[in-house]
């Protein structure tokens, strides 16, 4: 089966060098798509310096030309959504197709309160996610729509132009409430990813979202499900070792159990994963450089999913 393989960029304490290099690579290696997460402060420090995402996807987008771009996942607290659904437009234009919209609710609340943002509890937070889905999709697919709803409000607003892939960009919708937010990924969402901390409750996940699309009468296969993971990997048993000792020491739990080990164990879990139900990975690789890491799973793993 073939799988997407999408990878995060370096980000956090890093200089634009460093993601650019990295975007180039990562693009010449082959992988599917980029992508950024989208927060104002570093994790897990609020202090660690941070590009802000939508931004560096612009930058991104202009010196690439084949990989997909997508955050994971933007708060639609942070932005205006009718301003956001501009914004994903005219990337769209810019890259000729190639973005996909990642939506959240948010959860990291220092960041709101430090920026001014109100962050409302989440049943709140969810209602915000699902009014800013359909005002967005509004903007992509309609002349002058009007919204009014309980936390955003459009009137008669232009979004010209459209975006380039149609009916509209991809939405992806990154979380794991199974309540709420899996019917609102199975009743508006192309995507949903799973948090990587909840990688091992994938398979009841992908359950809980199927009933929600069946319940909703939609086919759910219509919903491509995506993994977040952390990947370490090391060319033998010895440098896997090695890496992931590392990795536990500076990550700890933050990325959860991620994929780690030799190209062949990382290829038996990745077929776990998919046995689950996931198609996609959006990898975070290990290490200061990225590419290093990259370059072996490309060479190494990614050709058993060809």
């Amino acid at each position: 089966m073939a799988i997407h393989f999408g990878v995060m960029l370096p980000q956090i304490k890093r200089s634009w060098e460093d993601t650019r290099g990295a975007c180039q690579a990562f693009e010449a290696l082959g992988y599917d798509s980029v992508w950024v997460n989208d927060h104002l402060y570093g994790i897990p420090g609020p202090h660690l310096p941070i590009f802000e995402a939508w931004t560096t996807l612009a930058a991104v987008g202009a010196i690439t030309e084949r990989v997909q771009l997508g955050s994971l996942v933007s708060p639609v607290g942070f932005r205006n959504p009718a301003l956001f659904a501009k914004m994903v437009a005219t990337l769209d234009n810019i890259t000729n197709g190639r973005v996909i919209a990642g939506l959240g609710s948010g959860w990291f609340e220092m960041e709101f309160a430090g920026y001014g943002f109100p962050f409302p509890p989440l049943k709140d937070r969810l209602e915000q996610l699902e009014e800013a889905v359909t005002v967005m999709k509004a903007l992509w697919t309609e002349n002058q729509p009007s919204y009014n709803g309980s936390h955003f409000r459009v009137e008669n607003v232009f979004c010209e132009p459209k975006p380039i892939r149609q009916p509209h960009p991809p939405v992806l919708i990154g979380g794991g409430g199974e309540r709420v937010l899996l019917r609102v990924v199975a009743q508006h969402a192309d995507m949903w990813n799973n948090l990587a901390i909840n990688q091992s409750q994938l398979a009841d996940k992908v359950r809980v979202l199927h009933d929600h699309c069946r319940a909703l009468g939609r086919n759910p296969s219509a919903v491509q499900v995506s993994q977040q993971t952390m990947v370490v990997i090391g060319k033998d048993r010895a440098d896997a070792t090695a890496k992931a000792e590392k990795a536990a020491a500076i990550y700890g739990g933050h990325l959860g159990q991620g994929i780690s080990g030799t190209p062949e164990e990382c290829i038996d879990h990745i077929h776990r994963l998919v046995a689950a139900g996931c198609t996609m990975l959006l990898i975070e690789f290990f290490g200061r450089d990225p590419r290093e890491a990259a370059r072996l799973f490309a060479e190494t793993v990614r050709p058993a999913f060809a």
